[in-house]
C-alpha cells in the first residue's frame, strides 16, 4: 500500500502527518474509543517482510509499553493493521517541539533551558534502566518538550534495538544519528546504561554550543575521532557556561564507559550542581580519574620534543613524593609477590622430582622381589625382612619431605 491510510486497526483515525524518517512515518491520530489525540507511528512497508525485525519490534514494543514515567512517552498500543498490512505503534501525543526542532530554530538554547531538558531526560532514563530497558538511540529528535508544562519526554523506547540490524544497511540514517552513539556502540559492542548517558551528554553539549563534540564526514572518521581526538571545551565555544557545568557534561562524554556516571541520576545531580557553580563528589572523582588516565597515556606517547618541554614545566612539588612512594610501593609489592610465586613453584618442583625418585626406588625394590621369587639365576636372593625395612624407610622419608 502507498500513500496515507485513513484509519488503522479500526480504531485510530489518521488526521495529519507529523514527520517521517527512513524507518517510519509519524501521524497525529485520534483514538476513537477513548476520544483523545495520539501519535501513530507506521513502520516502513519494506519492514513488513523482515520477520526478524518484526519479532524484535514486537518484543521491544512490549517492554516499552511497561514503562510509565512522566519523562517517558507512553506506549499505548502496537500491532499489524489488517487492511494496510502496516505495523504500527500508538504513543502518547506530546504537543510541542523536539530538541531537533529547537536546534534548527535557535541553533543553541539558553543555559537554564538546556539543563532542564537534559535533567528531565536523565530521570526518564534512570527509570527505564532500573526496569532493565536501554534506549540505545538518545538524540535531539527523541527529546520532546511539552509546550504546556515544559516537561521533557523521551520518545522511541523499544524501536532502537529492533532496528539495529536493519539500520546498518541504511547509510544515510546511520550517518545522521551516529554522532550520538557511544564509542562502545560504534565499535559494535552491547549498549548499557552508560551508553545512554554518553548519548545524552552529546545532546547537552550540542544544546549549549550549537555543535557536536566531533564533526565528521564518515563513520570511519567519527570512530577515529572518538578514539583519538580531544573534544573542544565548552567554555571556549560559549564562555558564559559555568566551568562546573561544562565539567559535569565532559564526564558524561568520557571515552571509557567506566569513566562516566554510573547512573543517569548521578548525571542529573551533576548538572544541577554544575549550573549553580558546584561540583558533586562523583564529578570530582571521575574528573580526577580521567586526568590520571590522560597523564599515563601522554607519558607513553612522549616524544623528544615534549620531554624537553616537560623538563621546564615540573608538577607541583607537594604531589611528587606521594606519587613516587605509591609507584615504589606497588613495584615492591609486585616484586615480593613474584618472589613468593617462584619459591612456591620451586618447592612444588622439588617435591615432584623427589617423589619421582622415591617411586623409582620402590619400583626397583619391587622388581628385585619379584625376580627373587621367580628364582632367576642371575640375581641373588634378597632377604624379605631387609626389603620391608627399606620400604618402611622410604615411607618415613616421604612423610618427612613431602608435607
Amino acid at each position: 500500500m502507498t500513500g496515507q491510510p485513513q484509519e488503522i486497526a479500526g480504531r485510530y483515525r489518521v488526521d495529519r502527518r507529523l514527520g517521517a524518517g527512513g524507518m517510519s512515518t509519524v501521524f497525529l491520530a485520534t483514538d476513537k474509543v477513548l476520544e483523545r489525540p495520539v501519535a501513530l507511528k507506521l513502520l516502513a512497508e519494506h519492514l513488513a517482510d523482515d520477520e526478524a525485525f518484526v519479532a524484535r519490534f514486537q518484543r521491544e514494543a512490549l517492554s516499552a509499553a511497561r514503562l510509565q514515567h512522566p519523562n517517558i512517552v507512553q506506549v499505548f498500543d502496537y500491532g499489524l493493521d489488517g487492511s494496510s498490512h502496516r505495523h504500527f505503534i500508538v504513543m502518547e501525543f506530546v504537543d510541542g517541539p523536539s530538541c531537533a526542532d529547537l536546534l534548527r530554530e535557535h541553533k543553541r538554547l539558553e543555559i537554564d533551558e538546556a539543563v532542564r531538558i537534559v535533567r528531565d531526560a536523565c530521570h526518564g532514563l534512570d527509570y527505564a534502566h532500573r526496569a532493565g530497558v536501554i534506549h540505545r538511540d538518545v538524540k535531539p529528535g527523541n527529546l520532546l518538550v511539552a509546550s504546556d508544562s515544559g516537561m521533557t519526554k523521551l520518545a522511541d523506547f523499544g524501536i532502537a534495538k529492533a532496528a539495529e540490524q536493519t539500520r546498518i544497511t541504511q547509510v544515510g540514517s546511520v550517518l545522521g544519528t551516529a554522532a550520538y552513539l557511544s564509542p562502545e556502540q560504534a565499535q559494535g559492542e552491547e549498549a548499557g546504561p552508560r551508553s545512554d548517558t554518553y548519548s545524552l551528554g552529546v545532546c547537552a553539549y550540542q544544546l549549549l554550543t550549537g555543535r557536536l563534540p566531533h564533526e565528521y564526514a564518515s563513520l570511519t572518521e567519527l570512530a577515529l575521532k572518538q578514539r583519538d581526538a580531544q573534544i573542544e571545551p565548552i567554555s571556549e565555544l560559549r564562555p558564559e557556561v559555568p566551568d562546573t557545568l561544562a565539567q559535569a557534561i565532559m564526564v558524561s562524554l568520557a571515552r571509557d564507559a567506566d569513566d562516566r556516571y554510573a547512573t543517569a541520576l548521578e548525571f542529573a545531580a551533576a548538572l544541577e550542581s554544575g549550573l549553580h557553580g558546584e561540583l558533586t563528589d562523583v564529578t570530582r572523582r571521575l574528573t580526577a580519574a580521567a586526568a590520571l588516565g590522560d597523564d599515563a597515556t601522554r607519558a607513553l606517547d612522549t616524544t623528544d620534543a615534549t620531554r624537553k618541554l616537560q623538563t621546564r614545566v615540573q608538577p607541583p612539588p607537594a604531589l611528587e613524593p606521594p606519587a613516587r612512594d605509591a609507584v615504589a610501593a606497588r613495584r615492591s609489592e609486585r616484586d615480593d609477590a613474584e618472589l613468593a610465586r617462584r619459591r612456591a613453584r620451586n618447592r612444588r618442583l622439588g617435591r615432584f622430582f623427589l617423589l619421582i625418585a622415591v617411586l623409582a626406588a620402590i619400583a626397583a625394590v619391587a622388581v628385585v622381589v619379584l625376580q627373587s621369587e621367580s628364582g632367576s639365576p642371575e640375581i641373588s636372593p634378597v632377604d624379605r625382612g631387609d626389603v620391608q625395612s627399606q620400604i618402611d624407610g622410604i615411607n618415613r622419608f616421604l612423610d618427612r619431605y613431602t608435607r
